[in-house]
């Protein structure tokens, strides 16, 4: 298993508490796919590895504050 620090996960996000949030997401999505999908890596690790190489791109999107 590789081992993530939070200076590699910072550098493609801006802090490393979103790039943990934006990773755990983009593994959600891959879970929706097919089994067959190269599944020999643990999705985490595979949305972790591919944010930390810069091929996620991802938009914030502030909440509303509800009146």
């Amino acid at each position: 298993m590789r081992v993530f620090t939070p200076e590699e996960a910072a550098r493609s996000a801006t802090n490393k508490y979103l790039a943990v949030l934006v990773a755990a997401k983009y593994a959600r999505v891959l879970n929706e796919f097919p089994a067959g999908l190269s599944r020999e890596v643990k999705l985490t690790t595979r949305a972790m590895e591919e944010l930390s190489s810069g091929t996620i791109e991802y938009k914030v999107i502030p909440r509303r504050k509800p009146e």
